[in-house]
């Protein structure tokens, strides 16, 4: 029971880290109907920026300046260089966006380096948030903060700790999941924003900057990707490659759920960070799921390089298997209104 609570818990965090990325990239897309190719780079600037930050005041400070500090810079770019090309279609702004991620990775690597830093998260969250305890007798006790190591170190107890990072991150995640849903639809705000995407002329005429508004909107967006990067940087790894290791899986995140859809993002986020949790974790083959059923398999069989895959080889592609399902049965996505 223990291994299920801490690998859900394990898969909802990472999903709710994808969720906390693919919240911004879906908020820009559904506003102003932008697919933004760096938005990953975005991410990844928000953990380095964050961890120099931290280096001279701390994390705390970080974790608020830094998500301001991609925000500026996204509105900055949607302001000089996204704006120009709007009016030429999607293809432009698909190809500059693609630029500014190589741009950004340059960068990085030219002001941090090509090698990994040490980010480490505030001495309050090192540590578990709490620990499963199973005794002797299969019964399961949930105790906050580390357990006391004469309780692990007793005959048959087994001690799972879940870190607090992750806590801190779901909690994020949801409090981030709350705010948007509530200035989308329940705040002026929201209400010209969405008005400022299907009747861009009426807003204007009502006296509204609908330019500046969607620079707003990408800055808030890219300022999203910002904040979960000094989370991610912080428990994971902040390195150059961590922008390639989330970009195309967040991408399959806003097609699964729905193109535009925040409740969808979320909704995908989740289930993708549960299943790549569980194949991850229960780490088996067809062989050896074939064995403990106890089926005969020919010797042909069990020496089958595809047969001997187990879940964890192939995990880093199954998003990309739910993906093609999702294409072909349900095109507009899980949660989504336009066709993918």
């Amino acid at each position: 029971m223990e291994f299920f609570i801490i690998s859900m818990l394990n898969g909802l965090s990472y999903g709710l880290l994808l969720f906390m990325l693919s919240s911004g990239l879906t908020l820009i897309f559904s506003m102003m109907g932008v697919l933004n190719f760096a938005h990953a780079s975005f991410y990844m600037v928000g953990a380095y920026v964050g961890y120099s930050i931290a280096e001279v005041v701390g994390f705390w400070p970080g974790l608020v300046l830094a998500p301001l500090v991609v925000g500026v810079l996204g509105a900055l770019f949607e302001k000089l260089s996204l704006r120009k090309v709007h009016k030429y279609g999607h293809v432009p702004e698909l190809l500059i966006t693609f630029g500014l991620s190589y741009v950004i990775l340059e960068l990085v690597q030219l002001v941090w380096g090509r090698t990994a830093v040490e980010f480490r998260p505030p001495e309050v969250l090192q540590g578990p948030a709490f620990t499963l305890l199973k005794d002797a007798a299969g019964g399961l006790d949930l105790i906050w903060g580390v357990a006391a190591p004469e309780l692990c170190a007793a005959a048959g107890a087994v001690c799972t700790p879940f870190p607090a990072t992750r806590a801190f991150m779901m909690l994020v995640a949801v409090v981030m999941l709350v705010s948007l849903w509530l200035l989308i639809t329940r705040t002026r705000v929201g209400l010209v924003i969405q008005a400022a995407l299907t009747h861009p002329e009426m807003v204007e005429s009502l006296g509204h900057n609908v330019p500046r508004v969607f620079m707003m909107v990408f800055g808030a967006g890219t300022g999203l990707a910002g904040l979960a990067g000094v989370i991610g940087g912080s428990t994971f790894v902040t390195e150059p490659a961590m922008a390639a290791t989330l970009g195309s899986v967040i991408f399959v995140v806003v097609v699964v759920g729905g193109m535009g859809s925040l409740s969808g993002a979320f909704l995908a986020s989740v289930l993708i960070g549960v299943i790549q949790t569980f194949a991850v974790a229960l780490d088996h083959s067809f062989v050896t799921l074939a064995q403990n059923l106890g089926l005969t398999l020919s010797d042909a069989m069990r020496e089958n390089s595809v047969l001997r895959l187990t879940l964890s080889q192939i995990a880093p592609i199954l998003p990309y298997l739910f993906l093609v399902l999702i294409l072909i049965f349900r095109p507009k996505g899980l949660l989504g209104t336009r066709e993918s």
